[in-house]
């Protein structure tokens, strides 16, 4: 399965695609199956490592049916960055244009490789608790019982994806001009929602190359 990404809307920095999925972890993944895909809303983590695009972490609830057929076929990650509406009415000529979204996503292929073993899922687990919880002024630290501990790891399974192919597309209003693009972004940040601050902060970042007349 592919996404439809027109030329202007490619990402050629993998700097950039990484923050997304550094930035907005909590995935979409989906596995083909019969009699309908599998589908699972999760945080992910990404590890930069020796596979090209790097690794992704994950676990699933041990109850939960996409764990049994998850290495079957190869799934897709989907990462949902910053979006936002986008009227006509900030362009320069708004009665030549049309409503559209601006966002950035990130879809991840790879197939999903399952825990051997109750360690090998503690120490995904450790990396995941790690990665979120370091961010934290004052980070929790697990305080359960031995026991409850690994009661609480055989209720999940862990994972990894290494990752075969990554696409992502950023539409940030790259098919407009400079001066469109510059509108677009002061509007947003008037919004008084962060997912539109958060667009204008990515158009800043990544919309500069390839401005183009619209089309």
């Amino acid at each position: 399965m592919s996404v439809y990404i027109p030329e202007h809307f490619t990402v050629g920095d993998r700097s950039a695609v990484a923050r997304l999925i550094h930035d907005h972890p909590f995935a979409t993944l989906l596995t083909p199956a019969a009699p309908e895909p599998l589908l699972t809303h999760l945080p992910l983590i990404h590890v930069a490592d020796r596979e090209p695009h790097g690794t992704l972490l994950g676990h699933f609830a041990r109850a939960n049916p996409h764990a049994n057929a998850a290495a079957a076929v190869e799934s897709i990650a989907i990462f949902h960055g910053p979006h936002a509406y986008v009227s006509p009415s900030w362009y320069a000529k708004p009665a030549a244009a049309v409503p559209t979204w601006n966002y950035a996503i990130a879809h991840a292929h790879g197939a999903i490789e399952l825990a051997r073993d109750a360690a090998e899922t503690r120490a995904i687990l450790d990396a995941m608790i790690h990665r979120f919880e370091s961010q934290r002024v004052v980070p929790w630290q697990p305080g359960l019982s031995p026991r409850e501990l690994d009661a609480m790891v055989a209720a999940i399974v862990g994972f990894r994806i290494r990752i075969r192919r990554m696409d992502a597309k950023f539409k940030l209003s790259q098919n407009r001009t400079p001066d469109d693009r510059s509108r677009v972004a002061a509007a947003l940040d008037t919004e008084g929602h962060p997912d539109a601050a958060a667009t204008a902060a990515w158009m800043r970042a990544y919309a500069k190359a390839g401005a183009a007349e619209p089309r």
